[in-house]
């Protein structure tokens, strides 16, 4: 148990080769891969597309129902929801991806539906670059390769507080985000408002401001 908590540990800030998990748990190889490959088996690890390993979807289920911010993600996207007609979504940094917490639609009209328990990229959309911006630079330049965004867009996020995308997740789809940030300042969710691309193409004064103003009345 041990052993395998301490694999866990070590893949929750990133994916890692077997000689990196080895090395960084001290775990002999042969082990580390023997019980690697019976989390993975059991969806509790995964192979991202390098071979490493990764939390894997059940984890991200486990995250998903048992996170102590998903009340206050639900509140989130539901007062958001209301207020735009637009679909809502939070989502939580899940080493190199990002899970989705919670999430609403609007009752009619086109809907960007995510459902909750999904992991999504951190190198596309809105979201992607809120959870990002803040990260150390280290962090930042690792995942800015491959990135659909660049270190000048997550110092334009930085500045003005909140993301906007169009057509990086998914085609024919905007979004706009903004961080719901910690005592430490750092970021605990990407909230995000999301719709058609035409309509999200120049995000309204209105919808930047309904955003901001949930996202710092959580944040306080």
């Amino acid at each position: 148990m041990d052993k395998t908590v301490s694999l866990l540990d070590a893949v929750a800030t990133g994916p890692l080769s077997l000689a990196e998990l080895s090395e960084s748990t001290s775990i002999p190889r042969a082990t580390a891969h023997r019980l690697a490959v019976a989390l993975e088996h059991h969806g509790v690890l995964r192979r991202d597309d390098f071979g490493r390993f990764a939390l894997g979807p059940r984890t991200a289920r486990w995250a998903a129902g048992l996170d102590e911010v998903r009340a206050m993600a639900e509140e989130a996207v539901h007062a958001l929801r209301d207020a735009s007609g637009l679909s809502a979504q939070a989502y939580r940094r899940i080493g190199d991806q990002r899970l989705c917490v919670a999430a609403a639609e609007p009752p009619s009209g086109l809907r960007d539906t995510v459902p909750v328990g999904s992991l999504l990229t951190l190198r596309a959309g809105s979201g992607a670059q809120v959870l990002v911006a803040w990260l150390d630079e280290a962090e930042r330049t690792r995942l800015l390769a491959g990135a659909a965004y660049d270190e000048a867009d997550l110092n334009v996020v930085r500045r003005r507080g909140w993301a906007h995308s169009v057509g990086q997740r998914a085609y024919g789809v905007g979004s706009i985000s903004a961080p719901i940030r910690g005592a430490d300042r750092g970021v605990i969710l990407a909230i995000s408002i999301s719709g058609p691309a035409d309509q999200l193409a120049k995000p309204s004064v209105r919808l930047r401001e309904e955003l901001l103003a949930e996202v710092n009345r959580l944040s306080a």
